[in-house]
């Protein structure tokens, strides 16, 4: 069994491509037999791609903090919901559950979350394909800033292969080299 976590915004943001691109990445998710795992929000982002694996008969798991589960109004519709203490947890459990990562657009949240499992693919944590659905540019800057930061010797070069980035979903997952199970 092959799961994707994906971190992306519990807000929609304010272009509707990427709340498009959200249900594209469910429906290529489902089709390619992979499950979801994902923050268990029931808003932004993580509604529309949870929505559409469900509705497409896919398999989504939620993780969310105690404290989130009334601000961002957990999805009580997910194949399993997994409430934790803290955001920390919730990072360690999604890593635990999944094969691999995919980042939507989204805000501090979505940076913080691919950031840290960035970090720990460089300390050798795991070993799972990392990614960003580059949604209309969304992430150009992102990707320009690590570039920079080889360039200036703060990243290896090694490193900064980990994160693939394409702009549809099918690509994305055959550069992570994901396959279905």
């Amino acid at each position: 069994m092959n799961r994707i976590c994906v971190f992306c915004g519990a807000n929609p943001g304010n272009d509707p491509a990427f709340a498009a691109a959200a249900r594209e990445l469910g429906r290529t998710l489902v089709e390619q037999g992979l499950e979801l795992v994902f923050g268990g929000s029931n808003v932004g982002l993580m509604r529309e791609i949870a929505d559409t694996v469900l509705a497409a008969g896919g398999t989504a798991v939620g993780v969310i903090p105690g404290f989130l589960v009334d601000r961002e109004k957990a999805h009580q519709g997910l194949s399993e919901l997994h409430v934790v203490d803290t955001m920390h947890e919730r990072k360690a459990l999604m890593v635990q559950l999944a094969d691999g990562f995919v980042a939507l657009p989204g805000g501090l949240g979505t940076l913080d979350e691919t950031m840290e499992i960035l970090s720990w693919a460089q300390l050798g944590l795991h070993d799972k394909p990392c990614g960003l659905f580059n949604v209309n540019g969304y992430f150009d800057l992102l990707i320009e800033f690590l570039d920079h930061a080889v360039a200036h010797g703060f990243i290896r070069a090694e490193h900064r292969r980990i994160l693939v980035a394409e702009s549809s979903p099918g690509e994305l997952l055959v550069g992570l080299g994901v396959r279905s199970g």
